[in-house]
């Protein structure tokens, strides 16, 4: 059960990654080209997008902290520490250098693999191989 729900999930989450443009890295790039303003350059339809996805994840937040266990099974993973640390704020700093330098995110990115374009598997490998080095980074 846990496995279809999970594979539900991921094909709506993917779907409306396509539908609201988010793996187009040039609209993402429009979005965030904030100094666009002021010539009617700036895309702000992502900010609806992001604001829906909080409408969303809210209540099903809630509704999963008031639970001792999932609705599926298994274990809890819900984030326990609240802390801002020096690794949070390098780590948001790098996503976000990364987003507004390329326009795509891990999930986006891993959502337009299915296009082919070899700019988007350069991406992904990048990450990938950045990825690994921070996990073995953190081994040494």
């Amino acid at each position: 059960m846990r496995i279809l729900v999970s594979l539900i999930c991921g094909t709506i989450f993917g779907a409306g990654l396509y539908i609201s443009g988010m793996i187009d890295p040039q609209k993402v790039l429009g979005f965030l080209d904030i100094w666009a303003i002021t010539n009617g350059g700036w895309d702000p339809s992502l900010a609806l997008v992001m604001a829906g996805g909080l409408l969303v994840a809210m209540p099903i937040i809630q509704f999963a902290k008031n639970r001792r266990e999932p609705v599926c099974g298994g274990e809890m993973a819900l984030p326990t520490n609240h802390k801002i640390t020096r690794k949070l704020i390098l780590g948001g700093l790098m996503f976000g250098t990364g987003w507004g330098l390329v326009g795509y995110c891990p999930g986006p990115a891993i959502s337009a693999l299915a296009f082919g374009q070899i700019d988007t598997v350069i991406f992904v490998v990048a990450m990938l191989v950045g990825m690994m080095v921070c996990k073995f980074s953190r081994l040494a």
